[in-house]
């Protein structure tokens, strides 16, 4: 048994969850199911990021103090996490006591190998984004100059401690290139986010010099007060990243790395947007390097969701709530929409119409028919009882040697965060099941051959059990009551569990209906 550690990134409390922050979460959810299913130790990590100018701005607008809108706004996304089935096994708040201690903790053990210093920063900052952009990044319309996010900027000039990270640039770059396998590799991927973080790096080094402190970053803020203080200095607030970061090694129980959840550190995968991948693969493993400790193994910057075609924004109105999806058409068939859609790291579209196409064709038509068929079948001609395990016959080798190999591909793709590519081969052999069953035709096989008929009914079971067990991730509460339809224990639900037969003889409740389909999508 090996551990893992899964996290998305902390969701920002300025405003309520959206169909992106579903997406992630989701995605990290069926990886860290997966794991577990396999028999492992897994730690799934969520939460909210609730410091930062952003945030305090956003409480003044709604006529609140911080503290009193952040609990408000951190609850909306607890309660997503919970509808939407995620696994967690902590969510973190970065208003938490054990999270200020340790910001302030690493904060200290980057003073203490001096790694930081103060000065004074001036620059073109946005405070959306709470980051700041160099000259060539901006635009410039009407006046008003942009950040890449298309966040407005204006010029700042305040104190500020600073980081070294000009110090850990080379350092970085080599860990980008180092092969697979390598244990000090930091993986990026898709390879397009790897590329961007490559060139913007090189870009610095080579207008500035490796080692020039206009490579290093501001890490403190004195313009306004709702954040981490410095410690020794509570002018200064702590940069927003700086504290958001070290979420993923608070919920660990950092600084103690005696603690038990620290034998989970390094992270093996964190799952971000794009927008935020240079935090999580130039700041973030430099913060680590510099206090002595290991970065994560692999960053996933996963695309965006566009909206019937159109860019998702506050000003068009049109972000959709997941919870009113999930009351709408149900929650496992919106798991796997978004799942199967589109490839996990390029963007994608949401359409209403999509999803009733995959939830009536796939869900509902592939799967949901296969196993009604088949159950139906065993309930009026064997008695409502599981045939006992067959021989593979010549007719049937193709097809149940096929899905032999299905858990071992699924995982595969899993590792390379390919859900859609997981749940593509899946229905695939699904698709299979079905071409299988219309071809050996229990129903006929009855008058003529019964032995052969409960044969092919026992693969199709067999088969059932296999796609029931490895979508149990994708689907947990759709795939629990096929396992229940099948007559499969809870406790011999993991992939391990698939090598034993279920004997012959058990009774089989009456099949219903796993999908509803949908009707109007709109």
């Amino acid at each position: 048994m090996s551990r893992f550690y899964y996290t998305t990134p902390i969701y920002y409390v300025n405003d309520k969850p959206h169909i992106g922050h579903a997406y992630t979460s989701l995605a990290t959810d069926v990886l860290a199911r997966w794991k577990r299913l396999e028999g492992h130790e897994v730690f799934f990590l969520t939460g909210t990021d609730e410091h930062g100018q952003k945030v305090e701005k956003a409480a003044q607008d709604a006529g609140m103090d911080p503290q009193s809108f952040t609990d408000r706004v951190s609850q909306s996304f607890r309660l997503l996490a919970e509808r939407m089935g995620y696994s967690h096994d902590d969510f973190i708040r970065t208003t938490e006591p054990r999270h200020k201690a340790a910001c302030q903790a690493l904060w200290e053990e980057l003073v203490r190998r001096d790694e930081i210093y103060l000065g004074h920063y001036e620059g073109w900052y946005a405070v959306r984004d709470e980051a700041f952009y160099g000259p060539d990044e901006l635009v410039e319309r009407d006046g008003v100059k942009y950040a890449p996010s298309g966040a407005p900027v204006a010029w700042v000039k305040e104190p500020s401690y600073f980081f070294r990270l000009s110090k850990w640039l080379p350092e970085l770059l080599r860990r980008y290139e180092l092969p697979a396998g390598d244990p000090d590799r930091i993986d990026i991927a898709p390879d397009s986010r790897r590329n961007e973080v490559r060139g913007f790096i090189e870009a610095g080094l080579k207008e500035f010099g490796a080692g020039s402190p206009k490579l290093d970053l501001s890490i403190s803020r004195t313009s306004f007060t709702w954040g981490v203080k410095v410690p020794g200095d509570e002018a200064h607030v702590m940069y927003v990243w700086l504290d958001a970061l070290t979420n993923y090694i608070t919920a660990l129980g950092y600084p103690d790395t005696s603690a038990e959840r620290w034998q989970f550190w390094p992270a093996d995968v964190h799952f971000v947007g794009k927008d935020i991948v240079r935090f999580h693969t130039i700041y973030w493993p430099a913060f680590l390097l510099a206090a002595g400790l290991k970065p994560a193994k692999r960053v996933f910057a996963h695309g965006w969701w566009t909206i019937e075609g159109q860019k998702m924004s506050k000003s068009l109105g049109n972000a959709i709530d997941p919870l009113a999806l999930v009351e709408q058409y149900g929650l496992d068939p919106l798991r796997y929409f978004l799942l199967r859609e589109v490839p996990f790291g390029n963007d994608g579209d949401f359409s209403r119409s999509a999803l009733m196409s995959r939830n009536n064709g796939e869900l509902a038509n592939t799967l949901g028919n296969l196993a009604n068929r088949t159950l139906s079948l065993i309930q009026r001609n064997c008695d409502a009882r599981l045939p006992a395990p067959a021989a593979v016959a010549g007719a049937d080798s193709e097809f149940v040697k096929g899905s032999r190999h299905l858990p071992e591909t699924v995982g595969t793709l899993l590792d390379q965060q390919k859900s859609d590519g997981a749940l593509s081969v899946i229905f695939a052999s699904i698709r299979e099941a079905n071409e299988y069953i219309t071809i050996q035709q229990p129903w006929a096989l009855k008058k003529t051959d019964q032995e052969r008929m409960a044969a092919v009914l026992r693969h199709l079971h067999d088969a059932l059990r296999l796609y029931a067990t490895i979508l149990q991730p994708f689907m947990p509460g759709s795939m629990a009551a096929l396992l229940d339809q099948l007559g499969v224990p809870e406790q011999a639900r993991r992939l391990e569990d698939l090598s034993t037969p279920l004997p012959g003889g058990i009774p089989l409740p009456p099949p219903a209906p796993l999908f509803r389909k949908i009707e109007d999508a709109a």
